[in-house]
C-alpha cells in the first residue's frame, strides 16, 4: 500500500530531512508531502516534525507541541534518568531503527537475531542520531562551522537568490527538488553505517579467534579490511600489534598497526621506535634489518612491508621486551 509521508515546507533541517529518509527507505511505495497544510498531515500515514502530535502508533513524530516530553534514558548510580530530549530524527528512529537495520542487513544476505538489530540500532542512535536531536532541539552544537551533518544538510536549502521572481509553485518545485537532494545524501551515508556496523558484527567472531603470534602480543588476521579495534581494545589487553594484508597497486603488502590505548584515541599502546618514523623503502630497511620494509607513519603507529615475513619481523623488532 502506497505510504503518504508528510513534513513541513519550507526549509529543512537534518531532523526532519533524516526522519523522513528512514521511512521511504522501509516504504519505498510512499509519496512525499511538504506541507503545513493540517488536512493533509491528517491524512498522512507519517507525519514527520510537523502536526503537533507525538504518537508512534499512528505514525505522528513531531516534537514542538506544549507538553512534548520525549526523551533519550541513561544509568547513573543504578538508576534510571532522563537525559536530553528527542527531536523528529531520534523519535522516528526510535521506532524504526531495528527495522531499518533489519532491512540493511537483508539487503547483504544477513539474518541477525533480534537482539543484535536492537544493539546496531542502538549503536547508531548513540553515534548519529542523538547529535541531529542535539542541534534541532538548541541543546548543543556538536559540530563548529559547517563540520557537522546537520550545518550540512541545511546548506543544501535553496538560497533567497534562487528564489527570486519564482511564484508559490516554482518555490515550492525548487525546495523539494533540495529536499530529496538532502534525502539521498543522508541515505548514503546512513546505509553506509548501518553497513558498516553489521559488518563489525559479523568480523567479530573472526577478529576472537584469528591466529596469536609472538607470545600472543601480536593478532594476525588473514582477511584484510576487517574491522578489529573495538574487540581487540575490549577484549584482548595483552596484543600489542595487529597484523593483517592490504592490497594496493603493487600487490599485496603487509601492514603492522598499533593498538589504540581506547576506542577512539590517538595514544597507543606502544609506538614503533622513534627512529623509524617517516623512513621509506631502502632507509626503512637499512635502519630495520628488513629487506622488503617500505613504510612507517610519523606518528609512529603504521609499519608496512611486503611479506608477510617482513611484517613480523618489523613486530618482533618493535615489540618492548617482556617483564620477567
Amino acid at each position: 500500500m502506497r505510504k503518504r509521508i508528510a513534513t513541513h515546507s519550507g526549509s529543512f533541517h537534518a531532523d526532519d530531512v533524516f526522519g523522513v529518509t528512514v521511512l521511504a527507505a522501509l516504504f519505498p511505495a510512499h509519496e512525499l508531502l511538504r506541507t503545513r497544510d493540517a488536512r493533509e498531515i491528517a491524512r498522512a500515514d507519517f507525519a514527520v516534525d510537523v502536526g503537533g502530535v507525538w504518537d508512534a502508533a499512528s505514525g505522528r513524530f513531531d516534537h514542538h507541541q506544549r507538553g512534548f516530553d520525549g526523551a533519550r534514558t541513561r544509568q547513573e548510580d543504578g538508576a534510571t534518568v532522563r537525559a536530553e530530549g528527542y527531536a523528529s530524527a531520534g523519535l522516528v528512529w526510535k521506532e524504526y531503527g531495528v527495522a531499518y537495520v533489519r532491512q540493511a542487513a537483508q539487503a547483504m544476505g544477513q539474518s541477525l537475531p533480534d537482539a543484535t538489530l536492537a544493539r546496531i540500532a542502538g549503536d547508531i542512535d548513540a553515534s548519529l542520531v542523538r547529535y541531529l536531536d542535539l542541534v534541532d532541539t538548541g541543546a548543543e552544537m556538536v559540530a563548529p562551522g559547517a563540520f557537522g551533518l546537520s550545518s550540512q544538510v541545511a546548506a543544501l536549502n535553496s538560497a533567497w537568490f534562487e528564489e527570486q521572481g519564482l511564484d508559490t509553485g516554482g518555490r515550492a518545485q525548487l525546495q523539494m527538488e533540495r529536499f530529496r537532494e538532502a534525502m539521498a545524501i543522508v541515505q548514503r551515508l546512513l546505509q553506509r553505517l548501518v553497513s558498516r556496523r553489521i559488518g563489525q558484527d559479523l568480523a567479530a567472531a573472526k577478529v576472537r579467534s584469528a591466529q596469536r603470534l609472538l607470545d600472543g602480543r601480536v593478532l594476525f588476521l588473514a582477511e584484510g579490511g576487517m574491522p578489529w579495534t573495538a574487540i581487540v581494545v575490549q577484549e584482548m589487553p595483552e596484543v600489542l600489534l595487529v597484523v593483517y594484508p592490504e592490497a594496493d597497486e603493487s600487490g599485496v603488502r603487509h601492514v603492522v598497526r598499533t593498538v589504540p590505548a581506547s576506542e577512539g584515541s590517538f595514544d597507543s599502546r606502544m609506538d614503533f621506535p622513534a627512529a623509524w618514523a617517516g623512513l621509506r623503502e631502502q632507509e626503512l630497511a637499512a635502519v630495520t634489518g628488513v629487506p622488503d620494509a617500505t613504510f612507517c607513519h610519523t606518528n609512529l603507529f603504521i609499519a608496512v612491508a611486503r611479506s608477510f615475513e617482513g611484517a613480523l619481523r618489523l613486530a618482533e623488532i618493535a615489540l618492548p621486551p617482556q617483564s620477567s
